[in-house]
């Protein structure tokens, strides 16, 4: 999309999906321009991917902009899943190696988190673009140093958070665009993984070393859930109060993080005056990531692992319970189902739209640490038994 992106969708493309028209005539959504699924460029991106896990999930290939330059990853089996899901045949050994080939425009970072902010730099020290795995970063300090070298670079940068491109996500955020909702919002955002970081989790450890997700603190891991509230809404998370619970798994007793908390559950003030209510549980029977948004005029709930239906509910008016698909905004070879509800593509194709279209991709350096600070913090209040802590901000100056 050359002037409209992705997260900017249009009376008229909303009513092209399926089983949505009477939605769409009863909530009485405003006209835009409608968004277009041909970028109308020859342009090629050239994508270097790092990251054999995770990375070779997206749909880089399948993009009419985007030709896969280059793959890396640490082991040679997942270089080698790389070439095959890309069809590359040039493979680097280290991110370190793959950032000197000149004929890359930008590189995918799918990587350990930890290592998240020192790899984005090396990229974009290196003058190319960059798209990391969440979370952007794990520290205040490196918060910092993200915002600081995009701005000094004056590089692309874009978070692949995958809830922002959930369906019923970008339904909130059209619905809340025109103002449905009403005055007061209150979300609650949910992420539940069970398993993570526990010590007998296959993660945990590889070859007889722990991984970085030995005993991973919930809250380092929070822009499933904060992405939800932001993404939807564009306030920020400005104060929270956080509690944690934990359990006697060796890897809440011994982690490099400091981290006895296996769940925890936060309590967000936003820049709008709302409420935002946060979790992220590792050691819990429930699985996915869930938010629903209430308003004084209209709620969204959405579907969940758990059998919760999504509805949308306004007084006057019949439960709305069919889901617009939006696969039809995505170029026709990327029209497939993907990881994370249908997310993948939407990520992949708005970080290639942004670069041929010179401009920043939705969710961007400022977006971004909006979802991933707000989390840091919480982290700093569980350990002070659930203080208010003020959020700071990384928006630009």
């Amino acid at each position: 999309m050359m002037a409209e992106q992705l997260h900017d969708v249009s009376r008229r493309d909303f009513l092209t999906a399926a089983g949505v028209v009477t939605l769409a005539g009863s909530l009485g959504l405003k006209a835009a321009v409608p968004a277009q699924a041909e970028l109308g460029s020859d342009r090629k991106i050239r994508m270097g991917i790092v990251g054999g896990g995770f990375g070779a999930s997206f749909q880089w290939h399948l993009d009419p902009n985007c030709i896969v330059e280059a793959v890396s990853d640490l082991r040679e089996d997942r270089r080698a899943h790389l070439q095959r899901v890309y069809q590359c045949d040039k493979p680097y050994e280290s991110l370190e190696k793959l950032v000197l080939d000149p004929k890359i425009d930008a590189v995918a970072v799918f990587t350990e988190a930890p290592n998240h902010v020192r790899h984005v730099v090396e990229v974009m020290n290196h003058g190319k673009h960059c798209i990391s795995a969440v979370p952007a970063a794990v520290s205040l300090e490196e918060c910092q140093l993200l915002k600081e070298t995009k701005e000094r670079t004056g590089l692309k940068y874009m978070m692949a958070e995958t809830s922002y491109y959930r369906a019923p996500t970008m339904l909130a955020r059209l619905l809340w665009a025109d103002e449905k909702f009403g005055k007061f919002l209150y979300s609650e955002v949910e992420y539940y993984h069970p398993g993570i970081g526990a010590a007998e989790d296959g993660l945990s450890t590889f070859n007889g070393q722990r991984t970085w997700r030995y005993g991973y603190p919930p809250m380092l891991y929070p822009t499933h859930s904060t992405a939800f509230h932001v993404g939807v809404t564009r306030e920020r998370l400005t104060k929270v109060s956080c509690l944690g619970w934990g359990d006697d798994d060796p890897a809440r007793k011994d982690n490099v993080y400091g981290c006895p908390y296996a769940n925890q559950s936060a309590l967000f003030q936003t820049s709008g005056g709302n409420i935002c209510r946060c979790n992220v549980f590792w050691k819990v029977w429930a699985h996915g990531e869930r938010a629903q948004w209430l308003g004084e005029n209209l709620s969204l709930f959405m579907d969940s692992w758990a059998g919760q239906p999504f509805v949308i509910k306004a007084p006057g008016q019949a439960d709305i319970t069919t889901l617009p698909d939006f696969l039809h905004l995505l170029p026709e070879p990327m029209r497939a189902s993907t990881g994370h509800g249908n997310s993948h593509g939407f990520l992949t194709h708005e970080f290639i739209a942004a670069l041929v279209g010179d401009r920043e991709p939705a969710v961007d350096v400022y977006e971004s640490l909006a979802m991933t600070a707000p989390g840091i913090v919480a982290m700093d209040s569980t350990r002070k038994g659930g203080e208010q802590l003020a959020v700071p901000s990384f928006d630009r100056a």
